[in-house]
């Protein structure tokens, strides 16, 4: 891969210096996505949900608001954690959160970007392009000591219009429909452990056939906590065989950390991306769906 390749999407990416001269602006509206996922052995689920919100209230960027994923942006009917709610009602919760036509959005997390880049793919689900990934997150931000506040934001309530782009998220029927299929790349976003089998924690252990791993650790620099550089993150997935000709649908445990991946591939100029919004939540659960494992 080419040492000057650059991201096609520079706009869906703010670096934490603009956001601090930019940090009045009317129009700009900043949101802290951050959640936590506390994993457990022996009680029959592969996590418990922690709010960020308590994180948030401590210290945040000044000026920003809380968005609670699980708690508001999510199907909370829906068997799985983190499902995605029908365009019109997910707008609606944005727009009451003061998203919407005419603002410029950052989003940012904490400890992982994935967060963010979760919010971020569910507003492009929706038909909102506006919006970027604040590189490096609160933990960028802090570590060069700019400003924090305590307490709680909010913006007055907006209006946001749905127009989805259908396509963006699949489901089981279509992941299992492109097993074998030579111009499909199936990428699991999961830790190595996760996707040999060698860690059981969805239930069933391993992968769907065929797929590549590309943990989304090994996208961002653990010192800096930033997206790597684009030929990086280039050479990453081209060893994969993730070839920009090819669909991607890429999955994780709960259609999270796939989201960074799917944003990456997006950066990289890859445009036939899907995230399998259930995940391993859902495939290892239900015996009739093939696995494999090592």
């Amino acid at each position: 891969m080419p040492s000057d390749a650059r991201y096609a999407h520079p706009e869906a990416i703010v670096e934490t210096a603009w956001l601090a001269e930019h940090l009045a602006d009317p129009k700009l509206r900043i949101f802290d996505c951050t959640t936590y996922l506390l994993y457990e052995t022996g009680t029959g689920r592969p996590y418990r949900i922690g709010s960020g919100r308590p994180d948030y209230e401590a210290a945040h960027i000044p000026g920003s608001a809380f968005l609670d994923l699980q708690g508001e942006l999510s199907d909370t009917t829906s068997p799985f954690n983190f499902t995605m709610p029908a365009p019109e009602v997910l707008a609606a919760r944005f727009a009451a959160r003061g998203l919407g036509e005419g603002h410029r959005v950052v989003l940012y997390a904490r400890k992982n970007m994935q967060w963010a880049t979760r919010v971020w793919w569910m507003l492009r689900a929706i038909g909102f392009d506006d919006a970027a990934v604040l590189n490096g997150g609160f933990d960028k931000w802090a570590a060069e000591g700019r400003a924090v506040e305590a307490g709680t934001r909010s913006y007055p309530a907006a209006r946001l219009t749905a127009r989805p782009r259908p396509g963006l998220f699949v489901g089981k029927d279509e992941m299992k429909a492109a097993i074998g299929d030579a111009a499909t790349c199936t990428i699991n976003a999961l830790a190595p452990d996760l996707h040999s089998g060698e860690n059981p924690r969805y239930g069933r252990p391993g992968r769907i056939p065929g797929s590549v791993n590309v943990p989304v650790a090994s996208l961002v620099d653990p010192v800096s906590m930033t997206f790597r550089a684009p030929h990086e993150v280039a050479a990453i997935f081209a060893a994969v065989g993730a070839e920009p000709a090819k669909r991607k649908l890429l999955y994780c445990g709960g259609g999270i950390a796939a989201t960074l991946d799917a944003f990456l591939l997006h950066q990289l100029g890859h445009t036939d991306l899907a995230v399998y919004d259930a995940s391993m939540n859902e495939w290892a659960r239900d015996e009739a769906l093939p696995i494999e494992t090592g």
